[in-house]
């Protein structure tokens, strides 16, 4: 039987198959992605699920005039590869290589940048408006959102404004029951009755009721039936709405069974699915740390929270959720809801530790300063995930926490060094303070097999020498000290040069930083941040105000988005790298 994959290499090539032909492509299609995914890495279990739709849309849409938005991008694998990326889709999340999400900069076929949650709907809107405008009101504009995706407050406003609107607007509800944990909430409830119940899919519909044309339950996986539904929506003027039943991880057992683990598994054996063990580390995950330390506190201190906008995993919050269910709450893919939940909590004498990555706690900014800060009420943020992330690239890189949270008044900032720093400000931070904290920490793990040491308190705004000199002074923040004591032990001549961990970006330790200043010719600052506004803004300022002339450097993450791949290769072409830090460390002496 002929490979009809091997024969596509975009849409137009597509449409010139038999519709009798497409379970087949669907097979071959599915196959590919398990390939790729099981040698190269990546995200698996939500673009298998959404393969026979994937196929379906590029075959009776005129894509990329049509313009279709995938939300969140994890489910656009099976998009891509036929899309004119198939040659070289085995580069996916590798430096260089095709993005892990779709990107307009990437392909035309990408009409939108997804990277994030919960905005196709917007997004597509616009499109659709923008068409009306121009004239253009034959086109079509679709959007695939997720059940998880879906109630998020912004996809809530899209569909508010959308059902007043005469849009040429399709929405299609990719619902499996879950995103990267199981899906939560009242919606989630609703959409699951409606499955087992098709009365209320006609009578009390939710989405009937904002003025869509509602079809469905479908069957995600039957061709037929859905190229039938698509094809009649085709016509129909106006939002529309189609409900399609899928099955996440769908063609490979183990991703069925465990939704969780293969959304994204790691390599895997392509025949057995059986994932592939990793050498066992010695070294424990900066979410890990927090979540075993999380833990252990609210064994002792019953007024601790736990809240994650649909992070239990990714955090390990779900460790705390395992022990203390009633006190642990995943308020789904709802960051602002999440943040002025906390504070509310706060109000009332708990300890709200409120887990969000850092690219995610961007959504909730205002809520930051206005429920929390402007309040000063003592929530205790964790910011997974910051500085550079790796593979999922720059929508998820956590380059700007730094600087977007030190302009905030009352708002604590901290950096740990390592993992026994971030369990003792975890401690720390559940012992009365009296302004909200920001924690930020990396992906990945650290570098101390015996991090779990006895409690100690951490005195707000103090830093640490780590090396003292007599020359330069290199000031580190957060876990980027690990590459900087790396760097001086490649650099002969290491009594030039002092080593500060500052820990605390705000308060900054002035008594420290005048005496810094006055003991030392030259300066430099080192950060996984951006360099606009971050902590070597916050070093300049200090410098600025108080009138010393030192010559000062600021390095750290530049003015650029930065592209995918690992961690080790983005530091190598940034200069953060050890060896890159020692060879500029050299030519100071």
């Amino acid at each position: 039987m002929t490979n009809l994959l091997d024969h596509i290499s975009n849409p137009s090539d597509l449409r010139k198959l038999n519709p009798k032909q497409l379970p087949q492509l669907a097979k071959e299609l599915r196959a590919f992605i398990i390939d790729i995914v099981a040698t190269k890495e990546g995200h698996l279990g939500a673009s298998l699920g959404v393969v026979e739709l994937t196929i379906a849309l590029h075959y009776l849409f005129d894509t990329p005039n049509d313009l279709l938005v995938w939300d969140v991008g994890h489910q656009a694998y099976g998009h891509k590869i036929l899309t004119e990326r198939k040659d070289i889709f085995y580069t996916n999340r590798q430096f260089g290589g095709v993005a892990g999400f779709p990107s307009r900069n990437e392909s035309k076929f990408d009409a939108f940048g997804v990277g994030h949650s919960s905005t196709s709907i917007s997004a597509a809107l616009g499109m659709a408006i923008a068409s009306n405008l121009k004239g253009e009101t034959e086109k079509q504009h679709i959007a695939v959102i997720g059940d998880a995706s879906i109630a998020s407050g912004m996809a809530f406003e899209a569909l508010n404004h959308a059902g007043v609107s005469n849009a040429n607007l399709l929405i299609i509800l990719n619902d499996n029951a879950i995103g990267i944990d199981p899906s939560v909430g009242a919606l989630k409830e609703y959409l699951t009755k409606v499955k087992t119940d098709k009365r209320l899919a006609v009578q009390n519909n939710i989405i009937k009721a904002l003025n869509f044309d509602y079809s469905g339950p479908i069957d995600g996986h039957d061709l037929p039936t859905i190229l039938k539904e698509l094809e009649r929506l085709k016509s129909v003027k106006g939002p529309k709405f189609l409900h399609v039943i899928t099955t996440k991880g769908k063609g490979l057992q183990q991703a069925e069974e465990d939704q969780v683990t293969y959304h994204a598994p790691g390599k895997f054996d392509k025949i057995s699915g059986e994932r592939i063990k990793k050498e066992a580390s010695l070294y424990t995950k900066y979410q890990d740390v927090f979540g075993k330390t999380i833990v252990e506190l609210a064994d002792k201190n019953d007024k601790i929270v736990g809240i994650t906008p649909a992070m239990l995993t990714g955090s390990s919050l779900k460790l705390m959720l395992e022990k203390y269910p009633e006190r642990t709450f995943d308020v789904g893919i709802a960051e602002q809801h999440a943040v002025t939940l906390a504070s509310g909590i706060a109000t009332q004498g708990l300890i709200p530790f409120c887990n969000i990555y850092s690219t995610f706690l961007q959504r909730a900014y205002d809520q930051v300063i206005h429920d929390v800060a402007l309040q000063n009420l003592p929530v205790v943020f964790c910011l997974d995930r910051a500085g550079l992330v790796g593979e999922d690239g720059a929508t998820h890189h956590g380059n700007f926490d730094l600087a977007y949270l030190r302009c905030i008044p009352n708002l604590i900032v901290f950096a740990p060094r390592n993992e026994i720093e971030l369990r003792n400000i975890l401690y720390t931070a559940q012992l009365s303070l009296k302004n909200p904290i920001a924690i930020r920490y990396p992906r990945g793990r650290g570098n101390i097999i015996d991090w779990k040491q006895p409690f100690k308190e951490i005195k707000i705004g103090k830093g640490v020498r780590l090396q003292k000199g007599n020359k330069i002074a290199i000031l580190s923040i957060g876990t980027i000290a690990k590459n900087v004591i790396d760097a001086l032990t490649l650099v002969k001549n290491t009594t030039c040069f002092s080593h500060y961990d500052m820990r605390f970006v705000k308060p900054l330790d002035i008594v420290l930083l005048h005496t810094i200043f006055k003991t030392h010719q030259t300066i430099i600052t080192i950060e996984d941040g951006t360099i606009k506004g971050g902590f070597g803004s916050a070093i300049l300022e200090f410098a600025s105000d108080n009138n010393y002339q030192n010559k000062i450097e600021v390095l750290g993450i530049p003015d650029n988005f930065i592209e995918h791949g690992s961690v080790s290769r983005l530091q190598l072409k940034l200069g953060l790298d050890a060896t890159s830090l020692a060879n500029h460390f050299k030519l100071l002496i």
